[in-house]
This record gives C-alpha cells, sequence and structure tokens, in this order.
C-alpha cells in the first residue's frame, strides 16, 4: 500500500518547505533526500557534484533514493531525481508522487547561484535549459499534478491534501 508522498519538481519550488507544512498537516513524518544524501556522503552536494561530477552524485542520489524504506512520510527530493529511473520505479512504488508546478520565471526569481546550491546542471546549461529538460520528466512521474503559482505555504498545502483527497476517492 502507497503511504507516502513524495514531491518532485525544479529546485527552488518549495518541495522541502511545503513537506515540513504537509507532514504536518498529515500527521506524517518528513524527509528530505538532499539531506539523506548529505548525510550518508558526509559531504554538501555541491562538493559531491564538484568532487564526483554530475554522473557521479546522480549515482549517489538514486542509490539513496532507491533505499528509502519509510511508511507515513513526505518525501521531498531533489530537483535531479527524475534521472534515476530505479529510484523512480521505487518512488512510484511506495508513494503517491505530487509535482509542485511553477512557471521557469518563478523558479528563477526564487533561486540564486545554481552551482551554490548543489543543484545538478551541466557546464553551460542555463535553468531554462534545466526547466525544459525536467517537466517533461515531472510530468511522466507524477501522479497528481499541483500548480502552486501565486500560492503560500499554507494554501499550496491544502490545494495539495485536495487533490490527495480526490485520487483516493
Amino acid at each position: 500500500m502507497k503511504d507516502n508522498i513524495v514531491l518532485i519538481g525544479m529546485p527552488g519550488c518549495g518541495k522541502s518547505s511545503l513537506g515540513v507544512v504537509l507532514a504536518k498537516a498529515l500527521g506524517y513524518r518528513f524527509i528530505d533526500s538532499d539531506l539523506l544524501i548529505q548525510e550518508r556522503e558526509n559531504r554538501l552536494l555541491s562538493e559531491i557534484i564538484e568532487q564526483d561530477g554530475l554522473d557521479g552524485f546522480k549515482k549517489i542520489e538514486e542509490q539513496v533514493n532507491a533505499s528509502i524504506a519509510v511508511s507515513k512520510t513526505v518525501i521531498a527530493t531533489g530537483g535531479s531525481v527524475v534521472y534515476g529511473p530505479e529510484a523512480m520505479k521505487h518512488l512510484e512504488e511506495i508513494a503517491d508522487i505530487v509535482y509542485l508546478k511553477l512557471p521557469l520565471e518563478e523558479i528563477d526569481s526564487r533561486l540564486g547561484d545554481l552551482n551554490q546550491r548543489g543543484v545538478a546542471v551541466k557546464p553551460g546549461q542555463t535553468l531554462e535549459d534545466l526547466y525544459e529538460e525536467r517537466v517533461p520528466l515531472y510530468e511522466k512521474y507524477a501522479d497528481i499534478i499541483v500548480d502552486i503559482y501565486h500560492m503560500d505555504i499554507r494554501n499550496s498545502v491544502a490545494r495539495v491534501i485536495s487533490y490527495l483527497n480526490s485520487q483516493a476517492e
């Protein structure tokens, strides 16, 4: 039975912030898979990408996400989780996957330096390139797509819960 919720979406869309509030509202636990990666590797995401390269980071990210074993938990993932088919297959089996959708302009206004944030971006790749590459993957894996543009955290959480409830009916 799927009794977890996985949040996917672009960096800066609010997966971690919204995830904590969603978990409280549902009486669930909360984990952030980026923090699990940092804990396992004892390095920051940006250090992993710098030292192991993008492919090395994605391999670690996939291993960590594919090994998550929890119940009644909201899981906020890194924006690049959708590049790992093994991880996504596992997450699909244990959770409802919710894509937190925001337009590029909003993501751009929320993000600072992509590299400093530990965003898995290829050399020379722009935020727009990344957005266009990832959105089809988010849409492919999502059980539920929730547009949270122009919404605060409380209203975004209420919208996610509403979509989850309508999915359960």
